[in-house]
């Protein structure tokens, strides 16, 4: 079976096909665009690339595989129609970066792959099982009844750090994994509960609570615009703060949200940029602004941290994924400093030792707790759920 991972950003198509039989799941090709102004042109141009440098014709692909973000009311993996296109485009306006293009590329396949299946997996589905009490806002029933809830989001990338951790802290052989890796559900039956909270660090970051393969909760809510501070985005804000500001800097309300959306989180912080990279050189350099950008990104997450280690009742693991979760090792070892209550001690070689790798256990030989930097792979994922629908028959 051929799958077609389809990774959509506002002006971006990036593309991977896999081949899948049985439990092996392989790469075969992968591709990108930039500056994409046409995904139907792009779409082509990526089908062309794959019949001439890996021998693959249109009529071989048998799904497109999406990381839809947000649906109103929806959630899941589920097969695209109507539905699914009506409740993208319902909650496009809260999430404006990613169902617009999604909604355009999912139409674009439609002509380009027209005896392909094409099936969303919704970033929300990974937290379905998650209890009432972590969805339920404290806001008038009418408002939860209209979807105003908390959602989560990174379903992919947490579902993998779930499978991985586990495997890199010895809590499952690899029948287990494959099991905790395809099954689209709730807590899976471990021997022994695997307490995991999973740190996707990156452009966009949230840590996620999750107990034997199933998320609790996670640090955002309703949109991808809550929790950490993102790279642009603001996360956790007062909501009294929108009307005040719409009122005090006498700006409209479409334009508050741009700014909440466009020019906030590490850059609003910063003032120097939304890439961490840049915002270490500059705090480094002396800029205080950068250094507090960090000292905000670091504070929140340790936040979130010490909320799900309660909500789990102790904690197995913690681990790192994202660009930042793998690549930064002072964020790690910050977020980590002074968690010591919990069980954990860093080796500080092994985190200074993990740059240039892809993943690895971080904590000493004696920590109680484990800690752990996971390379997500979101797109194996994709694949295998969208295997696994065709095989069960859509069900």
């Amino acid at each position: 079976m051929k799958i077609l991972v389809a990774n959509v950003g506002s002006t971006s198509y990036k593309y991977t096909l896999f081949e899948i039989a049985g439990a092996s799941c392989s790469r075969i090709a992968k591709g990108a665009a930039e500056r994409v102004e046409d995904y139907l042109a792009a779409i082509g141009n990526s089908l062309e690339d794959l019949r001439a440098n890996a021998g693959v014709e249109p009529a071989d692909i048998d799904a497109v595989a999406f990381k839809t973000v947000l649906g109103k009311n929806l959630s899941g993996l589920r097969e695209v129609d109507d539905e699914v296109i009506k409740a993208l485009s319902d909650m496009a306006f809260v999430a404006p970066a990613h169902n617009p293009p999604y909604i355009a590329a999912i139409r674009a396949f439609e002509k380009a792959l027209p005896s392909a299946r094409r099936i969303a997996l919704f970033e929300t589905s990974f937290f379905q099982w998650t209890p009432r009490a972590w969805r339920r806002y404290a806001v008038p029933k009418s408002w939860d009844e209209a979807g105003v809830r908390r959602n989560g989001f990174h379903g992919a990338s947490h579902k993998y750090a779930a499978q991985r951790a586990a495997e890199l802290c010895g809590r499952l052989d690899a029948a287990e994994s494959a099991k905790m890796l395809y099954v689209n559900g709730g807590p899976q039956k471990l021997q022994k509960p695997f307490r995991l909270i999973n740190c996707h660090l990156g452009g966009s970051s949230s840590v996620c609570g999750i107990l034997n393969g199933a998320a609790i909760g996670s640090s955002m809510g309703f949109t991808p615009q809550s929790g950490l501070p993102q790279n642009n985005r603001t996360g956790d804000l007062d909501s009294m703060a929108l009307p005040f500001v719409v009122e005090t800097l006498k700006i409209s309300l479409g334009e508050a949200a741009r700014q909440l959306s466009k020019e906030s989180g590490l850059l609003g912080i910063s003032g120097v940029s939304n890439d961490v990279r840049d915002i270490h050189s500059a705090a480094q350099a002396g800029n205080e602004d950068a250094a507090l950008a960090i000292d905000v990104l670091i504070h929140s997450a340790k936040m979130y941290i010490g909320g799900f280690a309660a909500q789990l009742g102790g904690v197995d693991c913690i681990s790192f994924s994202g660009g930042i979760g793998e690549n930064d090792t002072a964020v790690r070892e910050r977020i980590l400093d002074g968690l010591e209550f919990l069980g954990l001690k860093l080796d500080a070689r092994k985190n200074a030792d993990m740059k240039g790798k892809k993943e690895g256990e971080i904590s000493a030989e004696d920590s109680a707790v484990k800690a752990v930097v996971v390379s997500a792979d979101e797109e194996i994922v994709l694949a295998s759920e969208a295997a696994r629908l065709i095989e069960s028959g859509g069900r």
